[in-house]
């Protein structure tokens, strides 16, 4: 289909590799700091299985989306011929871009310090259930090429994905009264992304004049929702609940570490008046 208006084109192209830039780069400050630290103590590690579980299946969405002309025949059969589709080239950029970030992160995981910390059985029995419907389904959609059916199915396990991914992160901040090891710098960009992706569907609705792209990408949607929703938690957390602790410029330790320091000096050599005394 072609657009109406090239300045709204325009801005759908703009607002959409913008996108793409925030999210990805969104990847990369845990990513840095994860090196620096040479730990991922603080970082969940639920959130990062669930996560890849999540880009996995949006990847496979946009992708087939995108690329499949017979996917597209269905999306139109069921949506109406005159309706664009709803992936553009910066979704499948950015979910090939997220699912390699999040794979690294998880082999970060593997190689730095992890503390006491492990993937929780929970988190297990759902990627367990997740997979097992996957695979099921696309044996149901092999039998009758019902493919845009087995993408319905993929984006509603990302939505969830999305859904309960925070969750074990904001917990654990929770528990610990602290956001150390985890960037902020993440939820911040994922934050502006989030409002972008909002706003390039809006775009391309008000050019076509239809709703359509919304309903027919339930999961980009939610992405954005979910995502602003749990983003201003997690800023909350780190801002006003648990602020990092800030490190003195002068030198001078604070005066909790100067008790300490004063205590564990050894006690002082007795004089000899002092001795006679005694």
């Amino acid at each position: 289909m072609a657009w109406n208006s090239v300045p709204l084109h325009v801005s759908y192209e703009v607002v959409g590799w913008l996108v793409f830039t925030l999210w990805s780069i969104s990847f990369y400050p845990q990513v840095i700091l994860n090196y620096r630290r040479k730990s991922v103590v603080g970082l969940n590690f639920d959130f990062e299985v669930l996560n890849l579980t999540k880009h996995t299946c949006y990847l496979i969405y946009n992708a087939s989306l995108y690329f499949s002309s017979t996917v597209q025949k269905q999306y139109k059969d069921k949506y109406g011929q005159n309706e664009m589709i709803p992936v553009a080239a910066n979704d499948v950029a950015f979910s090939s871009h997220a699912v390699l970030l999040t794979a690294f992160t998880i082999f970060q995981i593997a190689i730095y310090d992890r503390g006491n910390q492990k993937v929780s059985k929970i988190a297990c029995g759902i990627l367990f259930v997740a997979w097992s419907l996957a695979a099921i389904c696309f044996f149901i959609a092999l039998s009758n090429h019902h493919w845009l059916w087995l993408l319905s199915i993929l984006s509603g396990i990302q939505v969830f994905m999305t859904v309960i991914k925070y969750l074990p992160q904001a917990v654990m901040n929770f528990r610990r009264k602290s956001t150390e090891g985890w960037s902020i710098g993440n939820i911040l960009l994922d934050f502006s992304g989030s409002i972008g992706n909002y706003s390039q569907m809006v775009i391309q609705s008000i050019d076509q004049g239809s709703w359509a792209n919304f309903s027919g990408n339930i999961g980009k949607l939610m992405i954005s929702l979910v995502s602003v929703f749990y983003n201003i938690l997690f800023m909350i957390q780190h801002y006003l609940l648990y602020r990092p602790k800030k490190v003195s410029n002068s030198g001078t330790p604070p005066p909790e570490v100067e008790n300490n320091m004063s205590s564990d000096k050894p006690p002082a050599a007795k004089t000899k008046i002092e001795e006679d005394l005694v």
